[in-house]
């Protein structure tokens, strides 16, 4: 980011927040419609259909695309991924070696997959992914593909934390700053029988990152979670995590829910997001596949991908 470049997240520049904040209110759809498009095949995307993706996650943040494709190809997601800028796939250690991993009720023995939420039929409160991740394995990015939907249950729910950021700085600036601090959230160490395996992991809440064109853009790293997670003990921490909750169980109408079928998928700059709990089919259990990335969304066309001009327009939001 140049340092040139105004910065809409800088408390010390309010017209840029203004301006920023015009633009994305604009910007932003309005309904869970408004973020579905519909592709022929998510692994080779026509340039109309990457255009449309790319310019409906610019304005959200996140796209759903709907598609005729059911089988269970694991390949999916990170072609899918590539096609939109997504490259450095994080390898974390319930991934499968190809970095994609299987979301699904699991039945390991105890101590591995069915100790972590997604791996059962639980309902998951708000989160971004890897919110327990260092900085240098930030999750960015994510596609999360439906092969197969639950036989009862798991909606999502997904919100752009763009449209969080206005809402707690529109109430309260020094709410912000106190989420932007760098010892916001804590997660403890994660212990197993071999010592830590995880250490504690300290991070702000709300950072900025370099966007399309080097411009700022926001990232957010957050959990609902009550247990395994320690907010800093000062005033405006805990009046900001109390908005912030009060928020995502509103019914605000930019909580966007919906029911991902098999076809469908996510595509996002990691926004927050929960799920419902749900009942399995026992003859076609829910499965997912999730693919989640050390890049951002929006990435510009490559040689292969050519958007038209008009298209190249519409994502300099």
């Amino acid at each position: 980011m140049a340092a040139s470049t105004p910065n809409p997240f800088d408390l010390d520049q309010p017209q840029a927040y203004a301006q920023w904040r015009a633009a994305r209110l604009a910007a932003m759809p309005q309904r869970v419609e408004d973020l579905i498009v519909d592709v022929a095949d998510p692994r080779c995307l026509r340039v109309d259909e990457r255009a449309a993706l790319l310019h409906t996650c610019a304005r959200a943040n996140m796209v759903v695309y709907r598609s005729p494709v059911i089988e269970e190809d694991k390949s999916l997601p990170r072609l899918l991924g590539a096609q939109l800028g997504l490259h450095r796939l994080d390898a974390n250690w319930l991934a499968d070696e190809d970095g994609i991993s299987p979301i699904a009720v699991s039945t390991q023995r105890p101590g591995a997959r069915p100790d972590f939420i997604p791996y059962t039929d639980k309902p998951i409160r708000w989160h971004t992914d890897g919110y327990y991740h260092p900085l240098s394995r930030r999750i960015e990015g994510m596609v999360l593909h439906c092969v197969r939907a639950a036989g009862f249950g798991g909606l999502s729910g997904l919100v752009d934390h763009d449209r969080l950021y206005i809402a707690l700085r529109d109430a309260n600036p020094a709410w912000v700053h106190a989420l932007m601090a760098p010892d916001a959230m804590t997660i403890p160490e994660r212990a197993d029988d071999h010592g830590v395996a995880r250490p504690a992991q300290s991070g702000p809440v709300f950072s900025v990152l370099p966007g399309l064109d080097g411009d700022p853009a926001l990232h957010m790293r957050y959990t609902a979670r009550t247990r395994s997670i320690a907010w800093k003990d000062e005033p405006d921490t805990r009046a900001a995590v109390a908005f912030l909750e009060q928020l995502l169980s509103s019914d605000a109408p930019w909580i966007f829910r919906l029911l991902l079928q098999p076809g469908m998928g996510l595509v996002c700059n990691n926004v927050p997001h929960e799920r419902s709990a749900f009942t399995d089919d026992p003859q076609r259990p829910r499965l997912l596949y999730r693919a989640r990335y050390l890049d951002r969304v929006a990435a510009p066309p490559t040689a292969d991908h050519r958007a038209p001009q008009g298209a190249l327009a519409e994502l300099q939001l």
